[in-house]
């Protein structure tokens, strides 16, 4: 809850911060997500989920990680703040963010495999869901609060949103002291890997078929996930304040609330993959409302729609790639499954829609269309992700091995 409350009131408006007080170009905004979510990735796959694997400790990788990330925050103010130059304090807060999610993924990869480590595969889809919609709630405490805070700039120029992100993070690490350790011990790893030989024996193809479905879904429904705050607030478009900003941004959080308690219980009655499957169809038809409404009632049903698609997608995803993964490689083969989240946040804003926003615009294209064409692109990988994914059942099915999803 509380890391969702921090991303809520930090991330919401940072795009706009960039690109309408510091003056950033719509595809420099993007690099705010990508460039920290490439370092991510990178330390995540190559430093701290085999160091993880090998100590085989989650919980201090979550505590450590949220320290690093806070303290780190509170210095990306402070540098940006003694520059007067504007556009170049925007990259010092891209950079910044860059070193922070060095130490940051530490706690993202330290939960992801403590997860596993805690609950019976049969249990991991309902865990996730009420997870995400319990950080649902802390998000949608976050965007009122950092709504309230931005003040057309200052809140983050200022530091009242960086200060309260940090704090955040502080505070977050408390309640993993009452946490287990985690880990897994050698018996569980050989049973484990027992079941594995045995139930997935092409597992390794089946997961990275697996890995290239969901980049296709979560780089299309999250390329829009930069430019969307900035398209709403568009001048020649519904123009919204950084209140009603906040309102239709929480809708997806209030749908993550209401969908998260019931995302196990879709996923046991349907099966892990048919869940996907609908989570995914979901969420193209909520980029498809987005991009082709010009009615502010229809945003409010696309961002419920997005949440939903969100925490359905976050809980059957996770739970399929729990039974793929052998105990003893989760944190490495979690940071891949991880790469495919994360990466989205900001790879795609900065190699699809934001290029092709700045392009449109460039020959002379309304700014609404340009952002629209945007969101239907963002439909179409989702399209591309699902058939691949579908393609990947047929398969299954036709080999008569089980299905991805018991």
């Amino acid at each position: 809850m509380l890391a969702m409350f921090r991303r809520g009131l930090f991330y919401t408006f940072l795009s706009i911060y960039l690109k309408e007080f510091l003056s950033l170009s719509v595809w420099e905004t993007t690099l705010y997500a990508t460039l920290p979510m490439i370092m991510s990735v990178i330390f995540q796959n190559f430093l701290w989920g085999p160091i993880t694997d090998k100590i085989q400790r989650r919980r201090t990788f979550i505590i450590c990680g949220e320290i690093l990330a806070g303290t780190g925050t509170l210095t990306i103010w402070a540098v940006h703040f003694a520059f007067y130059n504007l556009y170049i304090a925007g990259y010092i807060i891209i950079i910044g963010l860059s070193f922070v999610e060095m130490f940051w993924s530490m706690s993202n990869i330290g939960w992801s495999a403590l997860i596993s480590d805690l609950y019976p595969s049969e249990k991991r889809s309902r865990i996730m869901g009420q997870l995400t919609s319990l950080g649902g709630l802390g998000r949608i405490m976050g965007i009122f609060i950092g709504g309230a805070l931005y003040d057309s700039g200052f809140g983050f120029r200022n530091g009242p949103l960086f200060f309260v992100a940090s704090a955040v993070m502080f505070v977050s690490s408390i309640p993993m002291l009452l946490a287990p350790e985690g880990g897994v011990d050698t018996e569980v790893i050989e049973k484990e890997n027992s079941i594995n030989d045995q139930d997935n024996q092409n597992y390794l193809f089946i997961f990275v078929m697996f890995i290239v479905a969901l980049i296709f879904i979560n780089f299309g429904r999250n390329s829009i996930a930069v430019p969307y705050s900035q398209y709403l607030s568009l001048d020649s478009g519904f123009n919204v304040n950084s209140i009603m900003l906040s309102f239709i941004a929480n809708m997806r959080s209030v749908a993550a609330m209401i969908i998260g308690f019931t995302a196990g219980y879709l996923s046991k009655k349907f099966g892990h993959s048919r869940a996907l499957i609908l989570g995914t169809s979901i969420g193209i038809v909520a980029l498809l409302i987005t991009a082709l409404t010009n009615s502010l009632q229809f945003i409010f049903i696309g961002g419920f729609l997005m949440g939903a698609a969100e925490v359905i997608i976050y809980a059957s995803s996770y739970a399929i790639a729990s039974i793929l993964i052998p105990a003893k490689m989760r944190g490495k083969l979690f940071a891949v499954y991880n790469t495919t989240f994360f990466l989205s946040w900001g790879l795609a804003s900065t190699l699809i829609s934001g290029p092709l926003i700045n392009i449109l615009i460039n020959e002379g294209k309304s700014e609404v269309f340009a952002y629209q064409c945007a969101f239907l692109i963002g439909a179409l990988l989702c399209i591309i992700g699902l058939i691949i994914f579908v393609l990947l059942e047929i398969w299954l099915k036709s080999e008569n091995n089980k299905d991805v999803s018991p």
